[in-house]
């Protein structure tokens, strides 16, 4: 796929008064975290923000003339890297420059990750103004010499001063990012981080397993893999977490998040109208969503594309006029039923079809073990996770994965994501 054809996707994928949602991946970083996977841009400079900032502007520019009239945005997500290491007058002319060629819709969800570090009341007040009202903070862990273990500059008073500072904003959602199994962590970390969570009550809870891929990411061969928990001693750190968040009252929604009751995220579970886009888990079923930024994908539902990964490369492409893309994926119609019945299972734990497929009964067939451990319950062509087999929600999704297993020598097995 080149520009060309992503641009004619989206083109096709834009219908007026549907909305849409934007993705914007600001990459920069002060220092770097070691155990991140994540596209960053480790830089001191401050001076990168204003040319990026006009890079993605130049970009979004490009995605208005596509459309007939100005786009209506439900949603609205800054990532990274580190949102909060541009200033808040840079968050401020990039989100003005955003809405000023869009509309927004009655109801929305707007929301950015925030370094506890760094995040300033100018910052919250900044976004809050433009209707933000959701806050991703990034905990990983509360135990500060673990954040040591793993370079990232970090205090419990940091925690406890950014949720308390976006209260009193007026942001209705706190979020909490939480990761485990990173190098040296045991039980008692997850029991420690849970009495804090108790104590501070955010809303919502992404629990993530900790991916070590130090052939990707070179930052991770700064600790020995013997400081990492494997196999049953990781699997324990969640199920502790898990156990823990659920007694406090937070229910489990989809893969690797908790939340409470009165959250959107739990609410859109209880009533069927749960989403998973790139941004992750959603209450807003944005069929067309913009990525903007290096290395931000988009999605038209029948095609991703994604961007330049350096920020260099991105740059100097948008600013040539060109869209930035590095490259893409035209789904197939098997691709598109296969993505459907993996998004029903991520989102309501259950998928069913009407009409056979030679995909399916392979997918139905590589369940068998899992049927046996009684974490699916299968009749007919309907299969239903079970409550034992939701922490192993990955596994069951993988069996779907036509393309994952074409791939894959014989006998790969499931328990390599665990």
């Amino acid at each position: 796929m080149d520009a060309g054809d992503w641009e004619a996707s989206v083109k096709a994928a834009f219908l007026p008064r549907v909305p849409l949602g934007i993705y914007i991946h600001l990459p920069f970083c002060d220092s770097l975290c070691t155990y991140c996977g994540c596209n960053k841009h480790i830089t001191k400079n401050h001076k990168v923000e204003d040319p990026y900032i006009d890079a993605v502007l130049a970009e979004w520019q490009q995605y208005v003339r596509l459309f007939p009239e100005l786009p209506l945005v439900s949603e609205l997500h800054l990532g990274g890297g580190t949102p909060t290491f541009f200033s808040p007058a840079a968050l401020e002319r990039l989100i003005s420059g955003i809405l000023e060629r869009a509309k927004v819709t009655e109801t929305y969800d707007f929301g950015f990750e925030a370094h506890p570090w760094s995040t300033t009341k100018a910052h919250l007040e900044t976004l809050h103004a433009f209707g933000f009202d959701r806050i991703s903070i990034g905990v990983q862990d509360f135990d500060e010499e673990l954040m040591k273990l793993v370079n990232r500059r970090q205090s419990i008073e940091s925690v406890v001063r950014c949720t308390e500072l976006a209260r009193e904003v007026g942001f209705s959602a706190v979020n909490y990012d939480l990761i485990y199994g990173l190098p040296r962590q045991t039980p008692a970390h997850i029991e420690r981080d849970a009495a804090y969570i108790d104590q501070l009550k955010p809303e919502r809870i992404a629990f993530y397993a900790y991916a070590h891929v130090p052939w990707l990411k070179q930052s991770q061969t700064a600790y020995s893999e013997a400081d990492l928990p494997k196999g049953a001693a990781k699997r324990l750190l969640y199920e502790i977490g898990r156990d823990r968040f659920e007694a406090m009252g937070y229910s489990e929604i989809g893969m690797d998040h908790f939340a409470l009751p009165n959250d959107r995220l739990a609410i859109a579970m209880q009533t069927g109208k749960l989403h998973r886009n790139f941004m992750g888990y959603t209450n807003s079923n944005s069929q067309l969503t913009i990525g903007l930024g290096a290395s931000a994908i988009g999605d038209t539902w029948d095609a991703f594309a994604q961007n330049e990964k350096s920020v260099a490369d991105y740059q100097a492409r948008v600013m040539a006029g060109q869209l930035p893309v590095f490259r893409g994926h035209f789904l197939s119609k098997e691709d598109q039923i296969l993505r459907r019945h993996i998004l029903n299972l991520m989102t309501r734990y259950e998928t069913h079809w009407e009409n056979p497929e030679p995909m399916l009964a392979d997918a139905l067939i590589r369940l068998e073990p899992l049927i046996s451990d009684g974490l699916v319950d299968v009749q007919g062509r309907a299969v239903r996770v079970t409550s034992l087999g939701r922490p192993f929600l990955r596994n069951i999704c993988m069996a779907f994965d036509a393309h994952y297993w074409r791939k894959e020598p014989q006998g790969k097995r499931f328990s390599q994501t665990v």
